[in-house]
């Protein structure tokens, strides 16, 4: 190509400047603002678009994750260097801190994931986080698809999908009375395969769980579990050794690995590409328990 040629945007450039533009926007309109960070594949990616946004420059937000105790050790670790190679602040919402606390309770069946809210919405009032980023896509599932990129919370943190405002141009209104909040999601037009082919191109690091691996797992409800003090297996679960690797990664308890020998960030690609399965409706537990298990969680202050 001649220097005088134009350079032909990709679909990921075009994706990539349209969440750059929104982390600006919410810089500018908004006061505090904080990063919901995992560890996840999803957040990875937010957090390397805000990198870009601000760059060189320091990323002006904090970063919050709503630890449930149960995380995969390699992500929290993952998560952890992550923050102090950047010079990030990290605060922790601790789900075991509450229970401890006799705030929350324990659930019969071992998973904390329903219990990340009271927790979260309580870090967001403490902190006067007035702006939340999180790494939902519309295509994870139906009641993800009903939000807009900047998403109004209520004093309670509940979402009204009626009070959502028109997106028109790109132009987002970030207006909330005291009390009230923001959750923003830069990845709302991005898709699984999207993130996957970003990660590749721009040589993301991940936690090596994400790509195939043995690892001891056991069969439940049609998942693979990875073993653990949250619960599992139960009398009657046998344990066994698979070549397995994970497409979302959250609580153990209900997060599944799939069976894949995709090694290498060009595998998962041809792996996700060729899937008919979302993410989440094939690992996570939490979203099988209703067809409004996720819109409901979003109603009462969850992501």
């Amino acid at each position: 190509m001649s220097g005088n040629e134009p350079y032909a945007l990709t679909h990921l450039d075009v994706l990539e400047s349209e969440s750059v533009h929104i982390f600006r926007e919410v810089a500018g309109e908004f006061e505090r603002p904080v990063i919901l960070f995992s560890g996840g594949k999803d957040s990875i990616v937010m957090l390397h678009l805000a990198l870009k946004a601000f760059a060189p420059a320091p990323v002006p937000f904090a970063l919050l994750h709503v630890d449930t105790g149960h995380n995969f050790p390699e992500v929290i670790d993952y998560r952890d260097r992550i923050a102090e190679r950047h010079g990030l602040r990290l605060h922790i919402a601790s789900v075991q801190e509450f229970i401890d606390r006799g705030e929350l309770r324990e659930r019969p069946d071992g998973t904390r994931n329903p219990l990340q809210t009271v927790p979260l919405l309580d870090a967001i009032r403490s902190h006067r986080f007035d702006a939340v980023f999180g790494g939902g896509r519309r295509d994870e599932e139906k009641a993800r698809a009903k939000e807009r990129v900047f998403s109004l919370r209520d004093e309670f943190g509940g979402w009204d999908p009626r009070r959502q405002r028109p997106e028109l141009w790109q132009l987002y209104n970030g207006r909330h009375a005291p009390g009230e909040h923001v959750r923003v999601f830069p990845l709302s037009n991005w898709t699984e395969l999207d993130v996957w082919q970003y990660i590749g191109r721009e040589k993301i690091e991940i936690p090596a769980i994400y790509y195939a691996h043995e690892r001891e797992v056991f069969a439940r409800s049609g998942m693979w579990l990875a073993p653990g003090g949250w619960g599992g297996p139960r009398e009657g679960e046998r344990t066994e050794r698979r070549l397995v690797r994970y497409r979302t990664v959250g609580d153990m308890s209900c997060t599944g690995a799939v069976e894949s020998d995709a090694a290498t960030i060009e595998q998962v690609i041809a792996e996700i590409a060729a899937s008919r399965l979302t993410e989440r409706g094939a690992t996570r537990a939490d979203d099988k328990l209703s067809e409004a298990a996720m819109e409901d969680r979003k109603r009462e202050g969850y992501f």
